[in-house]
């Protein structure tokens, strides 16, 4: 009776590593970074973001900020809720719920006339949706888009441990 209630123990905490090792960190923009000019609609575009993964914002310290705002506060370009904008060059956003989230600088026409706007749609972790965001408005060419550290070919390492794992852990269960 002991092994079996520790072979159920060391499947829970298996099932929870292949989980955590399936979030996906996005680097926004890709090698642009968070900048006026780049066309974020188009580097969302076939992406899907799920609960628990990350988005990484790199941009010039001071040059920039980074504020989570809601849906008119995306369209407006303009936030008035006391938003602390990060200005520190980088910034990492977890995705902890499902639904629409909006970003956007808030340096001078950044957002309005640079297209620093950002809008995912996050699914639930085991949904499997897709994104499809607003559109973002100008007309400059897409970001080139490569995968994202975190994504499901990087993931596969673990993933496959924890699958190897478990079948050692059943194996001796039943021994």
């Amino acid at each position: 009776m002991a092994s079996s209630s520790v072979l159920a123990t060391l499947l829970v905490v298996l099932a929870g590593c292949a989980a955590a090792a399936s979030a996906a960190t996005f680097t926004v923009g890709d090698t642009q970074g968070w900048t006026t000019g780049a066309d974020y609609t188009g580097w969302t575009s076939g992406k899907t973001f799920a609960v628990g993964d990350k988005l990484v914002f790199n941009y010039a310290s001071q040059a920039h900020t980074l504020a989570e705002v809601s849906k008119s506060e995306y369209e407006a370009c303009s936030t008035t809720a006391a938003v602390v904008p990060n200005n520190g060059g980088s910034a990492t956003v977890t995705l902890s719920t499902a639904g629409d989230h909006y970003y956007i600088c808030t340096v001078g026409a950044h957002c309005a006339s640079g297209g620093m706007k950002l809008a995912v749609t996050v699914a639930d972790s085991g949904s499997g949706s897709g994104t499809t965001p607003p559109a973002s408005g100008g007309s400059t060419p897409p970001a080139t888009t490569t995968p994202p550290s975190g994504s499901a070919a990087s993931a596969a390492g673990p993933a496959v441990l924890a699958a190897a794992a478990a079948a050692v852990l059943v194996k001796l269960a039943l021994f």
